[in-house]
């Protein structure tokens, strides 16, 4: 399962990301990704996990938690249209 993981501190380091993560299951991949909208950074990644029941787990676990001084949004990752 791909997972959106929003609200990231610029100081999140994509190790810190899996780490994480891999405290709910095997971690496939971890992709970071920054943007400036309205003048501020925006730092967001995503997370791919293989199995769904550790993905929802993560999901569960980390939604509003904080990592790096920020809350995360955690959340299944949608397709593009």
């Amino acid at each position: 399962m791909n997972i959106y993981v929003g609200n990231l501190s610029n100081s999140t380091l994509e190790r810190q990301l899996r780490e994480t993560f891999e405290k709910f299951g095997k971690v496939a991949s971890v992709d970071l990704n920054s943007s400036k909208d309205e003048g501020k950074q925006r730092t967001y990644g995503f997370v791919e996990m293989p199995s769904n029941e550790h993905a929802r787990a993560a999901i569960a676990g980390l939604h509003g938690k904080e990592l790096s001084g920020s809350l995360l949004k955690v959340n299944e990752a949608r397709q593009r249209e």
